[in-house]
């Protein structure tokens, strides 16, 4: 199951914008035109779902609904996002979630429910506010996805949302963990404890995994010999590599002394082994070399459809979008404007379009699109 098509109103950089989705989707846009904010919609609906989650924790962890809602909303109130799920091959429509979002105009300024819709094959099985809703509106502080007590009808949309996956990895996070005060962050998203999260992971899984990087480290890491994981005397688990060496006993390496490329070569392809949901990656470029970029969209691709996974990928990188691979349907393109961000696919763009059939890859023809107007006097800049 995908998420087939999104609806965002008044989400963040987004006041009305919607967008088809494939199996595998490629976004790009200047800085701050919301990628990220993109992504932290289906981020949302996990987060919704999620146990000891649910809808306040999630808008709390997001600075409340006037941090969400987008700036050119101007008087509209409501905050909204609508998907709708498909099957894998035939692309058949299965559910449509749709929720809507306002905060309370006095008191606690709580967010609550405007609406919360689902259809299951075409037909409306959920629509609130209902007579119980009218009847005590502190129900609509909750929604019925996140109660197991409500959502047996629709249980397969919970767990779905539930198993979005996210990880983008900052490997000095990783690399100095007591070096950052402050309480770790809800499922891990810039990878501090991912170690951690590898060794909870079944030993025959990991293990399995283990041997797949490897062999693919083993093609881009001078040296590199084999990757494992052991556990220090005090009980905490490390990632090793064993080099090759002209010594007769082979140095071991552990994670801090790994490179930025390689801890973020190994979360990326941790991410897409690790699992069969929606996978969100932003910037998987960052840190690698310009050979090895070029490479992702195909290991995305071999990999997901094994899977029959969705991924969504924000990027800056003209190499990454270089596979002739990539059509101009796979690519959202986003506009800011003072109205607030459109999503366009690059094929639905004209002139793009023009340069997608005449031969010119996705990168030459969509990220010229992407820099700033005034970018040439950047190099003018002076103190």
């Amino acid at each position: 199951m995908i998420v087939s098509h999104i609806k965002l109103k008044n989400w963040r950089n987004f006041r009305n914008a919607e967008a088809d989705l494939g199996r595998r989707m490629f976004l790009v846009g200047p800085n701050a035109s919301g990628k990220s904010n993109f992504l932290d919609a289906f981020r949302f609906l996990r987060d919704i779902a999620r146990p000891g989650g649910g809808l306040q924790k999630a808008v709390e962890d997001r600075n409340g609904i006037s941090k969400i809602r987008c700036l050119a909303a101007r008087k509209e109130p409501q905050v909204g996002i609508d998907v709708t799920l498909s099957s894998v091959p035939d692309g058949k429509v299965l559910w449509r979630y749709s929720i809507a979002l306002k905060q309370e105009s006095r008191g606690s300024r709580n967010p609550y429910l405007e609406h919360e819709k689902i259809w299951k094959d075409g037909k409306l099985i959920l629509d609130r506010p209902d007579s119980k809703d009218r009847e005590d509106s502190r129900r609509l502080t909750q929604t019925h996805l996140e109660q197991i007590s409500a959502n047996y009808e629709f249980r397969e949309i919970a767990e779905f949302f539930e198993s979005i996956s996210y990880l983008h990895m900052v490997p000095q996070l990783l690399r100095h963990q007591n070096a950052f005060s402050g309480p770790d962050i809800r499922d891990d998203p810039f990878g501090r404890n991912f170690i951690e999260r590898l060794a909870r992971t079944t030993e025959g899984t990991r293990n399995t995994r283990l041997r797949k990087i490897e062999k693919a480290l083993r093609l881009v890491v001078p040296q590199l010999k084999a990757l494992s994981m052991t556990i220090d005397d005090a009980g905490k688990p490390h990632l090793e590599v064993t080099e090759e060496h002209w010594r007769l006993m082979c140095p071991r390496l552990q994670e801090e002394e790994f490179s930025d490329g390689t801890l973020r070569l190994i979360g990326f392809l941790w991410s897409l082994l690790e699992g069969d949901s929606l996978l969100l990656l932003e910037e998987p470029e960052l840190y690698l070399h310009t050979a090895i970029i070029r490479r992702l969209p195909g290991i995305i691709w071999r990999i997901q459809t094994k899977k029959k996974r969705q991924t969504l990928i924000s990027t800056h990188s003209y190499d990454l979008l270089l596979d002739n691979g990539i059509g101009g349907e796979e690519v959202l393109v986003l506009i800011p404007d003072s109205e607030g961000t459109k999503i366009r696919t690059a094929a639905s763009l004209s002139d793009v379009r023009a340069l997608l059939e005449s031969g010119i890859s996705v990168a030459e023809a969509t990220l010229p699109r992407t820099e700033p107007r005034d970018i040439n006097q950047l190099s003018l800049f002076n103190d």
